[in-house]
């Protein structure tokens, strides 16, 4: 990195932790920003509108329509809170509106799929995950603290739009969730990483890594044979409509 970038990428990265964003934002924000550095020629505080045009077109042959639009949104942070400036290209690139349904489980074929889980920190994970409509990142989170045992609810923290909720805890997740927990012990938390060659896992303030349980739901997607193109969002979606099959 030469010095000029850096000095606007350290200024990007104060203006994104400023305003809060999501971590997900930052690195995906930080992201473009050396995309467009590596791929244009002229500093960043001189961009020539031919050379943004040209950028965006080669980033919609090679890459996904969410990484352009990504990077139309970090360069317009960019412009408008680093170099104070008027954004005035957003018409270079359209996004098309593309609505897809995500594929839809059935009951049976969400407990197929949970009964290939050969680990139990895994089928415990995703079965939460399930049982409670959880996105991932809630699920690896949960707190021995954020469960209600009187009213049989999770307290859901920080998720997204850094909102809480309460949610249904059914009977039968509840004593998984129990059941687990007694095999580690962890005094903060539900999914603990395992640290270090000890393997243990009573002591860490880390939660288990998202990728693990992708992972383990992707290697229990091919065990049950079913054809479908889904993920561990994918249970989010199927839990919602069960919900309204079951008319809740």
């Amino acid at each position: 990195m030469n010095d000029s970038f850096q000095k606007y990428y350290r200024a990007m990265q104060l203006e994104l932790k400023l305003q809060a964003k999501a971590k997900s934002t930052v690195d995906n924000y930080l992201r473009a920003l050396r995309r467009v550095n590596d791929l244009i020629a002229s500093p960043l505080d001189q961009l020539k509108e031919e050379e943004l045009k040209l950028y965006f077109s080669e980033l919609v042959d090679t890459y996904s329509w969410s990484t352009v639009k990504m990077d139309r949104c970090a360069l317009s942070f960019f412009y408008q809170y680093v170099l104070k400036r008027e954004w005035k290209w957003l018409e270079i690139v359209r996004i098309p509106r593309v609505k897809s349904l995500p594929d839809i489980l059935s009951q049976d074929e969400t407990l197929l799929i949970l009964s290939h889980l050969e680990k139990a920190r895994y089928r415990t994970c995703l079965t939460a995950i399930y049982s409670m409509g959880l996105r991932i990142s809630e699920g690896v989170r949960i707190q021995t603290g954020d469960i209600c045992k009187d009213r049989m609810r999770l307290h859901v923290r920080n998720s997204k739009g850094y909102k809480d909720r309460l949610v249904p805890l059914p009977q039968v997740t509840y004593q998984m969730l129990r059941d687990y927990w007694v095999m580690h012990r962890n005094p903060l938390l539900l999914f603990p990483r395992y640290a270090g060659k000890s393997r243990s896992n009573s002591k860490t303030t880390l939660h288990m890594d998202k990728g693990g349980v992708q992972s383990a739901f992707k290697a229990a997607l091919a065990d049950s044979g079913l054809a479908k193109q889904v993920s561990v969002h994918s249970l989010r979606h199927s839990y919602a409509t069960h919900l309204v099959e079951a008319g809740v």
